[in-house]
């Protein structure tokens, strides 16, 4: 089956929120397992309700550009990415496929159709960021199979 990609509208807020939940409850127990409870208690006391309004946040601002992608005709993931014009750098800030459509090239589609865009645009370097820890191993797989390459990073926390 083909991956549609079109653009996002208010309509799908409510569809995108909870798709974003069903995506990511596996990284914030992967993140809950790998960080100390207090960080991750204090960085995510409510997770599934702050994801909702991040990805509202995310969907609404008017500096990103949001696609859903459909797959069976059934709503299946959806990107965010906003243009840097000073660095001429394409970002894709939000990317998340429905459990139920993951390993069925809706993440690739997506990816690839945010780098097409970002092409079109004149944007010279594409970025995103994900996770470390093996609840984001599917999207570090994503990212590597369209080409990025990991800048390694460390970011430590300790809870006072």
């Amino acid at each position: 089956m083909e991956v549609t990609i079109r653009r996002y509208t208010a309509a799908d807020r409510t569809a995108v929120g909870e798709l974003s939940i069903r995506a990511w409850a596996p990284v914030f127990a992967s993140l809950a397992a790998a960080m100390d409870a207090a960080v991750f208690g204090h960085f995510y006391p409510d997770w599934p309700n702050d994801q909702r309004k991040a990805v509202a946040a995310v969907c609404g601002a008017e500096s990103n550009q949001v696609w859903v992608a459909l797959l069976d005709q059934q709503l299946a993931g959806f990107v965010a990415t906003t243009l840097h014009q000073a660095t001429s750098m394409g970002e894709i800030v939000m990317l998340a496929v429905d459990p139920s459509y993951q390993q069925r090239g809706v993440g690739a589609a997506l990816t690839k159709f945010a780098l097409e865009q970002f092409r079109n645009a004149g944007m010279r370097v594409a970025m995103v960021e994900t996770g470390g820890d093996p609840g984001h191993e599917p999207a570090r797989q994503t990212y590597a199979k369209q080409g990025f390459q990991l800048m390694p990073v460390a970011r430590y926390f300790q809870a006072l």
